[in-house]
Order: structure tokens, then sequence, then C-alpha cells
């Protein structure tokens, strides 16, 4: 199961996602499950990036995937913070859409910074 974390600071911004684990809903290489939450994770970061005009920390498995985590810099303000909060709500209802469809594969969690 794949399971999504995402974290909101004080102000209700969205600072921060994990995904962990497989889908194995499929074959490897046909797992639609995971096609899906890998496009739209990595996609999120890639606008960060070009749209938002930074880089936000990424640590994630190159190698086995099931790992990633991001963290998006709460020093960024105006326009920059403004578009990556888009993508990231975006990110956040995207995800709420696979698991509506996969339930049996995905799981997502919201939580506040303390």
């Amino acid at each position: 199961m794949i399971k999504a974390r995402f974290t909101r600071d004080v102000r209700g911004n969205l600072v921060r996602f994990a995904m962990t684990g497989h889908a194995d809903s499929g074959a490897y290489g046909q797992d639609i499950v995971c096609a899906a939450v890998s496009a739209v994770s990595i996609g999120a970061v890639n606008g960060i990036e070009a749209l938002a005009g930074f880089a936000p920390d990424v640590d994630a498995d190159e190698v086995n995937g099931g790992h990633l985590v991001v963290t998006v810099d709460q020093a960024q303000t105006g326009e920059s913070q403004h578009i990556a909060q888009i993508l990231l709500e975006n990110l956040l209802l995207s995800m709420q859409s696979i698991a509506e469809s996969y339930g049996d594969y995905v799981q997502i969690e919201t939580s506040n910074q303390s």
C-alpha cells in the first residue's frame, strides 16, 4: 500500500509530503496505481521547480522507489509561495481522487505541524 502524508504549517500551507510503500495493484510495469501516484507526485515537484522558481528539498529512493519526501522551504514568499501552494493543493486533490478509486492501494493522511 502507498501511504501519503501531507503536513500543513500553522497558516494552513502545505509544507511537506511523504509517500512510502508500493501499490502492488498489478504486475511490475503495469501497476496503474503506482504510475498515477508517481506521475502526480513527480509532476508536482517538477512544477514547483519550473513554475515557482525554486527547488524543494527532495529525498527519494531512486533505485527501488517507494520513498519520496518533499519539503517546501517556508522562507519562500510572494508569488513563488503562492504557485507552490497551488501545485501542492492540486497534488493533494489528485491523490484523494486516486484514493477514492483505489482505496485498497492508497491511504492519505493530513496533519498540522506542532
